[in-house]
């Protein structure tokens, strides 16, 4: 993309609105755009990061076994009546009315819809375990929406529910869920603590949220070191065998963990020193295991292998799709502007012409970006070379490729890697190597 066609509206000043680091840098990278309070816009940059982290999400969905499927955002009021949820949830429900006088609501999670899907699909025990995901826009009416994108009233969010013959079955299916939760944020380039958390307006008796850290965290964190030395993305754990689920859901329970409001000193003191830690943290996902809070008042029942008819026992499973977006630049950022984790950065790198009109500059930076194409954010703009170096700091693209005026009449380019500044001058086709491994 060349940048001087681009819609990355950047801006030199803070807006005031902003009170927090991802806030301020989402809005100077022209990545999103305040359209009401606590409802975004996405522009094209943002969105890239987005599908970039949402793609990883589906990924490790689907190789935990999940089927997507695509629930829609308006809901009926008379299903969260069936579950009891519909006067207790609070003001947080958007609760709307159509031209008939149908009370509708625009759904903040998906338990009850996707309750009644299954009851009139599955009859049988059969047909389990099943679990189904999707990523969908939802809204909840925060009372006061702010700091951007980490807490707006309409979000991204994967949301995945599991179906399980029994409580055995469902157990499996949550650690399967926190296996996959773990090694999605790995991919993403981020450390997450996994911590016992309250059930909330979900319901139900078992759950965890995922605390990754970051200097500007929400909250504080205390935490056992063993949670650093684990691969989750390693084969040490197969995610479709019950034995190492139960090894790996052991080593995720064991060490302490807690966040401020939970925090015990006591349990923190037996800790050996070398391995106390504390740092900030944000909530990222959240998890959670709920048996019949759903299936039993809705009437969703199957027939069991003997013969009776049993309620489902069921899990969900979510993470903030958008609010991640944020979350990831508090946790890797510089006074310069966002680092992006390769992973999800909206450009592999950008492209510095120095000296537009130049006839060996305009050749160079031709040749890399016809071989790089959508991956690379090619600088082509009539600009100071100051600003082009603040701009690709400020949005983050993990590599740039300088081509000045000197480098390129010596067919060389100079290759800058964002996360530690580190520079060479290499030939493009090093360079091309390098990042494109071509």
């Amino acid at each position: 993309m060349r940048l001087s066609r681009s819609l990355i509206p950047t801006l030199k000043e803070t807006p005031a609105e902003a009170q927090i680091v991802s806030h301020r840098l989402m809005l100077r990278a022209g990545l999103v755009r305040q359209t009401a309070s606590g409802i975004y816009a996405w522009l094209p940059a943002g969105y890239r990061v987005l599908t970039n982290i949402a793609r990883i999400v589906r990924e490790e969905q689907d190789a935990a076994g999940a089927q997507e499927l695509l629930m829609p955002t308006i809901q009926s009021a008379d299903l969260w009546r069936e579950s009891g949820r519909y006067d207790g949830y609070g003001k947080e429900m958007l609760r709307i009315q159509d031209r008939h006088e149908r009370e509708l609501l625009y759904g903040p999670t998906n338990e009850e819809m996707i309750t009644d899907i299954f009851r009139q699909s599955v009859h049988s025990y059969r047909a389990l375990p099943q679990i189904v995901y999707h990523i969908q826009w939802k809204f909840r009416d925060e009372v006061r929406p702010r700091f951007g994108v980490m807490r707006g009233r309409e979000f991204l969010m994967k949301d995945a529910y599991s179906f399980d013959l029994d409580h055995k079955g469902a157990v499996i299916s949550y650690r399967k869920m926190m296996l996959a939760y773990m090694r999605t944020f790995q991919r993403l380039g981020l450390r997450a603590i996994p911590m016992a958390a309250d059930t909330g307006p979900i319901g139900g008796d078992l759950s965890h949220e995922f605390i990754i850290l970051a200097a500007t965290g929400e909250s504080q964190v205390f935490y056992d070191a063993a949670f650093e030395s684990i691969d989750y993305t390693s084969r040490e754990f197969d995610i479709h065998a019950e034995a190492d689920l139960a090894r790996f859901y052991t080593m995720m329970t064991t060490p302490y963990a807690a966040t401020d409001e939970k925090h015990d000193p006591a349990l923190f003191e037996k800790l050996d020193p070398s391995r106390r830690r504390e740092g900030r943290g944000i909530e990222v996902g959240h998890i959670f295991y709920f048996g019949t809070k759903y299936s039993q008042p809705m009437n969703f029942t199957a027939t069991g292998p003997d013969g009776q008819p049993f309620h489902p026992e069921m899990g969900s499973y979510g993470i903030g799709v958008s609010r991640l977006v944020g979350a990831v630049i508090e946790a890797s950022h510089d006074e310069a502007g966002i680092i992006w984790p390769e992973a999800i950065a909206p450009f592999r790198a950008a492209i510095l012409n120095l000296k537009p009109g130049d006839a060996a500059c305009d050749g160079l930076c031709e040749r890399v970006y016809a071989r790089f194409g959508a991956a690379a954010l090619y600088d082509d703009r009539e600009e100071r070379a100051g600003v082009k170096f603040a701009d690709a700091d400020l949005l983050g693209h993990p590599w740039q490729i300088i081509v000045g005026p000197r480098g390129a009449a010596a067919g060389k380019v100079e290759l800058k890697r964002r996360v530690d500044g580190a520079r060479e001058e290499v030939s493009p086709e090093a360079a091309l190597a390098k990042l494109l491994g071509v």
